[in-house]
């Protein structure tokens, strides 16, 4: 007897809840966890006064350099962030278990179905970790729609 003869697993309103909320939280940890590693290892943009951009920014003839990818400085936290976001990073890897539909669907579905939450969850919330330097263009937000569309298709598909 298979896991769907035994307990056929039927979404109602309480589950598809629990199953985004779930979602959401392993997108934070993930996010997050990857975001305390990347802080310690490569650094974190942080955008120039507009005086200190005036005078890295210039060009031999003086000019202000507006397209520079140089209007920013790059600053590395202490090694214990990536030691924290690696601990959120590990709790992360258990929370897509709780899904509720785990058990019929198993790992590829739900990690398959998480990746279009993570990937809007990254833009949105790399937007706000970053600012205005990693704000989400229109191609950006079409991608995440459809990244979104997709997992809801892989999620709520009827199977047999």
């Amino acid at each position: 007897m298979s896991i769907k003869e035994e307990g056929e697993f039927q979404w109602t309103p309480l589950a598809i809840v629990q199953s985004i909320a779930i979602f959401c939280l392993a997108g934070i940890a993930e996010i997050f966890g990857g975001y305390l590693v990347w802080a310690a290892i490569k650094g974190l943009r942080v955008e120039k006064t507009e005086s200190e951009a005036n005078v890295n920014n210039t060009s031999a003839n003086g000019a202000v350099d507006g397209t520079s990818s140089s209007g920013y400085d790059i600053v590395k936290k202490p090694w214990w962030f990536a030691l924290i976001g690696s601990v959120v990073l590990v709790a992360y890897g258990f929370i897509p278990c709780l899904q509720p539909s785990a058990a019929t669907d198993g790992f590829a579905r739900i990690y398959a179905a998480y990746g279009g939450f993570f990937i809007v969850m990254s833009f949105l919330i790399g937007w706000a970790l970053e600012g205005p330097s990693a704000k989400p263009d229109v191609g950006d937000l079409v991608g995440g729609l459809i990244s979104v569309v997709g997992a809801l298709v892989i999620v709520f598909w009827p199977r047999r």
